[in-house]
């Protein structure tokens, strides 16, 4: 019966020395879900939240991680102290006309669960785009700066989602009034 006993307690105090903490018992975030409300079409909106140390030591967040490519984050690097807040920063790119909801998943050091937290919202067209039309900016400096500047004919490296791409020129072929033709 001793070793029975024994070999209970054992098992006991061993789980609960190995036991990871839960996100729960270390952070509160001030609200898990935030409402955008209505944005514009290619205005990229943030919303931010506000993560409180509730636990007795130091608190890192370890991730926070997107589900989607539309959605960028960047949070607290630095450890939060108990008592203190940190922030998580979610900013959607607003591209698709409708209703949204996106995820990000949030992971705490020490703790072997993850938080969700998720903004929504509803892209609309963009009413000034529509009544005023507006030049496409030719210069990369007025893609910046939104500021028109002196027309230049140098071509403009165009982006597309993550890759550069080059304009193209056309090909210049020359005539020869001499001699055998030459074929491009």
């Amino acid at each position: 019966m001793k070793k029975l006993l024994l070999s209970l307690t054992a098992l006991v105090l061993t789980t609960g020395l190995f036991a990871q903490k839960k996100s729960d018992d270390v952070a509160k975030i001030k609200a898990e879900t935030i409402d955008l409300g209505k944005i514009k079409q290619d205005n990229p909106t943030a919303a931010i939240f506000e993560v409180l140390n509730i636990g007795k030591e130091d608190l890192l967040i370890e991730q926070a991680n997107p589900t989607c490519g539309c959605t960028i984050s960047d949070y607290t690097k630095d450890k939060i102290a108990p008592g203190s807040k940190g922030v998580i920063k979610a900013t959607y790119n607003a591209k698709n006309l409708g209703m949204f909801e996106k995820h990000l998943t949030v992971k705490f050091a020490g703790c072997d669960d993850m938080k969700s937290i998720t903004i929504k919202g509803e892209v609309i067209k963009n009413e000034e785009a529509s009544t005023t039309p507006v030049a496409a900016p030719t210069t990369a400096e007025e893609s910046v700066n939104n500021v028109p500047t002196k027309k230049s004919n140098t071509p403009v490296p165009v982006k597309t989602n993550s890759t550069t791409v080059a304009p193209t020129k056309k090909p210049i072929t020359k005539k020869i009034t001499t001699g055998t033709p030459v074929k491009p």
